[in-house]
């Protein structure tokens, strides 16, 4: 679907549900020196490898020991309740381990303090019904979109491409879909884009919204 369509049909179509509205509402800016960033065993079990916010190299989802690192990651939680790092990292085990549910509130918890990869990673779920919920794209293309503000660079290079392919043709209220400020976050993936397929995916990325038509 062309952009200029994409951004047309969203002025028309149904608004999102208000409990997201009153959610997105809360989202805070992550305040880095505002909690430790002390090493913890949760750090070393559940940490994300992409995490720019992690203290540790991170684990992938097919090395996670689920049950430690959810073990872990309560302990840690339960020392530093506030702390979004560890309340992100206790909902990935708890994801991964597919008990959701029960990792929703620390999901919740890191994403209300504007913590990055919970933004983008909530988004992530939201809009693909990763967790078996149904689909959101509206309001997870807000909080990707959100991310790509906080410098998350699956974010910047995320919400160009679901716009581009027709992720938000049926919102409303959000998400903005802009062609600058996509450009703007495209502009900012090309300096931190790590290695030669990352730096051609957002040169496709820049060239497909460049050839939309205004």
């Amino acid at each position: 679907m062309k952009l200029k369509m994409i951004i047309a049909l969203g002025v028309f179509l149904t608004a999102p549900l208000a409990a997201d509205d009153a959610l997105l509402q809360q989202i805070k800016t992550y305040e880095r020196e505002a909690y430790s960033r002390t090493v913890t065993t949760c750090d070393h079990l559940a940490g994300h490898p992409s995490d720019p916010e992690r203290v540790t190299d991170g684990v992938s989802q097919a090395a996670m020991d689920k049950e430690a690192a959810i073990e872990a990651c309560l302990g840690a939680v339960k020392e530093d309740a506030e702390n979004p790092r560890l309340n992100y990292q206790l909902a990935r085990a708890y994801g991964y381990a597919g008990r959701h549910a029960e990792g929703e509130t620390y999901r919740i918890k890191a994403l209300l303090a504007g913590y990055p990869q919970s933004l983008f990673v909530v988004g992530y779920i939201r809009l693909s019904g990763w967790d078996g919920r149904p689909k959101d794209p509206c309001f997870g293309g807000e909080l990707i979109r959100r991310s790509a503000h906080a410098g998350r660079f699956a974010g910047l290079v995320g919400f160009p491409h679901y716009a581009l392919t027709g992720q938000f043709s049926s919102c409303a209220s959000y998400p903005k879909v802009d062609r600058q400020e996509m450009m703007a976050f495209l502009e900012a993936a090309s300096g931190r884009a790590d290695g030669y397929y990352q730096q051609i995916l957002v040169e496709q990325l820049k060239h497909e919204l460049a050839s939309m038509p205004h």
